[in-house]
């Protein structure tokens, strides 16, 4: 067997966080996505990326990389399953929800250990550059609270119209869906018609969670990111009518309103 080529990646500049990333039509295809690698994480660079379809991911010890990877995983806000269970939950568990409201806890709970991995992507810079992103406005988090405690939630960066999520947790059963279930309705009362779920996992399938070519994507969510009817940066309110058991939203058009 010969031995594996080394893989040549372009290296983006720290110095220069606005200058474009290569085209993301242009990313590896083993492993799949892979783009570009270097840079920073400064608001700019990451607003760039997101705007562009290509979101970083690394460990600790590695290099900045920034992926695109094809197909595409997305979730359409009305295509949201509530399934049985979740129905209850929502229905009798007396869980209270919030947007912007612990958005630093939020992450550090992402960041957490998981019963299945022994380690974390979200590292103390990533952390640090999405709060950073969060204090401008860019990066949102929902909140699910038992009482004081906060038992899950999850977090995402909004460009445009387009939701881009990163990452959520749960410390009892069903609190991210729950967390997740009242950003959908949220969305589609806002008219905010998808969320970038980027990799499809038996969860976010199971959530109704489908996947995209990437070209399919990429033209999918440039009105979106560009869009000049969008609301400016700045924190969310959550609007207690928008509840998901309430109404027949799902699998419905959104109606025009702004968060």
């Amino acid at each position: 067997m010969s031995p594996r080529s080394p893989i040549t990646l372009p290296w983006l500049d720290p110095d220069h966080p606005e200058a474009p990333f290569p085209p993301a039509e242009t990313a590896l295809d083993e492993p799949n996505g892979l783009l570009a690698a270097g840079g920073d994480l400064s608001v700019p660079r990451l607003l760039n990326a997101y705007r562009s379809g290509i979101f970083p991911w690394f460990e600790a010890g590695q290099p900045i990389l920034w992926w695109s990877p094809d197909p595409r995983a997305v979730l359409e806000p009305g295509a949201f399953h509530i399934r049985r269970s979740l129905r209850k939950t929502l229905r009798n568990a007396g869980y209270t929800v919030t947007f912007d409201r612990a958005f630093e806890r939020v992450i550090a709970g992402c960041a957490g250990p998981r019963a299945r991995s022994a380690g974390t992507w979200i590292t103390q810079s990533m952390q640090e550059a999405y709060t950073a992103l969060h204090r401008v406005g860019h990066a949102h988090s929902v909140e699910v609270w038992d009482g004081p405690r906060l038992i899950g939630g999850l977090y995402g960066v909004a460009a445009g119209r387009l939701f881009c999520g990163e990452s959520m947790f749960s410390l009892e059963r069903d609190a991210s869906k729950v967390a997740l279930a009242w950003l959908c309705r949220h969305m589609v009362a806002w008219d905010w018609p998808l969320i970038d779920t980027q990799m499809a996992t038996e969860h976010l399938v199971n959530l109704g969670a489908v996947e995209l070519p990437r070209d399919t994507f990429l033209r999918y969510i440039r009105p979106l990111v560009h869009d000049p009817g969008a609301p400016p940066p700045g924190p969310w309110t959550l609007d207690p009518a928008l509840h998901p058991l309430d109404a027949n939203w799902l699998a419905r058009p959104a109606t025009p309103a702004r968060p």
